[in-house]
């Protein structure tokens, strides 16, 4: 059986699928990705896996431009004629999702997150819904990462009679990759010599406003000091925030390490990550992340990061845009002892290692392949038998 996986860019799928991709290799399927090459092309290539490049502009509104997507992604899926195709992102679950109709193949849509185009009413939101809506239709199944994204769908009449609602925990997170750092030392023990009395604050994520970075710079300039340290890792999505943040960095209230393709070294140095998001995702990641490492995380009450975080027990979760309590949980995870952060670290990985394991993706998706085989296989000869 043949798959063609269409997403945004071979980075996102390496980082966040590649286990996927391989037991999918690994159970016997041929596999075709169609993204922008970007990075990691090498370890899909040494999978067998054959790339073949195409870059969709996910910022771009421009009607013609989504026409020529979807125009590329008939005319590549055409010549490639895949039994299956993955698709994940906005717009290749939409116009790959169009394309697979008009050729009549079987497409396996993942919603990533709705995007803010679906998040906020107004008619970019029922344009987008109604896209959704011819996109979805015939879908075989669809996997949502949320449950709050899949009752939209629902809602909103998107998922067809036919199509599955398959709810996975996220992209889940790979415990091997991310496994369990030591907690940073107790302050004053000299069990490490190069850890110091210090606790870092630690924000992973593009820089832009829903991702909650005002906030954080906030909480830098609140308690910033000698002994509190607050890094940012991520790309800029502009300008406004490149100069907001070289500001702090002049003012030295944070430290600006820029993307980051390893985030361990970061992860072992925090001693709590902060993600006050507002952003319309599937499921946070980063918090995914964190949590495998053993880090605490504060974050907002907002599908895709309240489901990873339990209150109290594995970090804070306060209301969506309220910088006032993000402010006061900060400043409550910073009267704890170093025994109750440590202690929260330890059950933030235990809870991703009974739901989020990666490994829960890559069984579904294998699940589901599997059934669509054995019918792909019982048609033909039940057919054969019907002519004899």
């Amino acid at each position: 059986m043949k798959i063609v996986i269409l997403a945004n860019d071979t980075t996102n799928l390496y980082n966040h699928r590649y286990e996927v991709v391989s037991g999918l290799v690994q159970s016997g399927y041929s596999v075709e990705i169609i993204a922008e090459l970007q990075h990691f092309t090498q370890k899909f290539i040494s999978l067998g896996c054959t790339l073949t490049p195409l870059t969709v502009n996910r910022h771009q509104k421009n009607p013609l431009n989504d026409l020529r997507v979807l125009y590329t992604y008939y005319k590549l899926l055409k010549v490639s004629k895949p039994d299956v195709v993955l698709t994940y992102n906005i717009k290749p679950n939409i116009y790959g999702g169009l394309a697979c109709q008009l050729l009549g193949l079987t497409y396996l849509p993942n919603i990533t997150g709705l995007g803010t185009a679906v998040e906020y009413p107004g008619m970019l939101q029922k344009l987008t819904v109604l896209l959704y809506k011819l996109a979805m239709r015939k879908a075989h199944s669809i996997f949502f990462q949320n449950t709050e994204n899949r009752s939209f769908f629902e809602k909103n009449g998107i998922i067809g009679r036919k199509t599955h609602a398959v709810l996975l925990p996220g992209s889940g997170v790979n415990l091997t990759k991310h496994p369990l750092l030591p907690y940073p030392t107790r302050p004053g023990s000299t069990n490490e010599p190069h850890t110091t009395e210090e606790i870092h604050f630690l924000f992973v994520a593009r820089i832009l406003k829903e991702k909650g970075i005002d906030m954080y710079l906030e909480a830098a300039k609140r308690f910033s000091s000698p002994t509190v340290k607050f890094h940012i890792c991520g790309p800029f999505d502009s300008v406004e925030y490149k100069s907001k943040v070289e500001e702090a960095v002049e003012e030295g209230i944070v430290l600006y390490h820029g993307q980051q393709q390893d985030m361990n070294p970061f992860f072992k140095q925090c001693a709590c990550l902060l993600h006050p998001s507002w952003y319309p995702e599937g499921m946070s990641n980063v918090l995914l992340e964190a949590a495998a490492s053993g880090r605490p995380a504060i974050t907002t009450n907002r599908a895709g990061c309240r489901e990873v975080v339990e209150d109290g027990k594995t970090g804070y979760i306060v209301p969506v845009q309220d910088e006032e309590a993000f402010l006061r949980a900060i400043e409550k995870f910073l009267s704890l002892s170093w025994e109750e952060r440590k202690e929260m670290g330890f059950n933030a990985r235990a809870k991703v290692e009974k739901e989020f394991n990666r490994q829960l993706v890559v069984d579904s998706y294998i699940k589901t392949l599997s059934k669509l085989q054995a019918i792909s296989d019982y048609i033909p000869h039940h057919t054969e038998r019907q002519h004899v």
